[in-house]
């Protein structure tokens, strides 16, 4: 029986999916072929096709995903009291999905991880009528170790990391 969402399939998509994750690591977007990816996958050009319309499509699709999974993460934290301290979850996703998150930023969707921030449990905080710019500098901040932990290969643990954090705000 050949259903939509069928073993095969899905584990043809993973393995596309790795592939393109993996070429994007040391190439530009542009500079992908879908033969490359399908070579790599040792798949056919029409089960890529079958499932992307082109590379941009694939790319779309693959950070859609991504941005699901962080969705509903933070949506778990928050409903079990997510607390501004404790990223360490967020951070461990981060750490398990490296290859994902560096995709991310090489294509330039520089908030992404973070772009659920709380705004909320921030204006507690921080009582501030100049909340707007600390979530922006949170944010900035943020992506930005994130982006260097990245580049270094993930080296310090999600716990590491989340000290650091800890330590710049205990700093304020």
């Amino acid at each position: 029986m050949n259903r939509p969402n069928n073993k095969r399939k899905k584990e043809s998509r993973r393995r596309l999916e790795k592939a393109f994750l993996e070429l994007m690591q040391t190439r530009e977007l542009h500079d992908i072929s879908v033969t490359e990816i399908c070579e790599m996958a040792h798949v056919n050009r029409t089960t890529f096709y079958a499932n992307y319309a082109d590379i941009y499509d694939m790319a779309h699709k693959v950070l859609e995903t991504l941005a699901a999974e962080v969705d509903d993460l933070y949506i778990e934290l928050v409903s079990q009291g997510y607390s501004r301290s404790d990223v360490s979850r967020i951070l461990r996703h981060i750490y398990e999905n490296q290859l994902y998150y560096k995709t991310c930023f090489k294509l330039g969707i520089g908030d992404f991880p973070i772009k659920q921030y709380d705004a909320k449990a921030a204006e507690y905080y921080f009582q501030s009528k100049n909340i707007t710019y600390h979530l922006e500098f949170f944010r900035g901040g943020f992506n930005r170790l994130v982006t260097l932990w990245l580049e270094g290969g993930c080296k310090e643990t999600p716990e590491e990391i989340e000290e650091i954090i800890k330590a710049e705000y205990q700093r304020r």
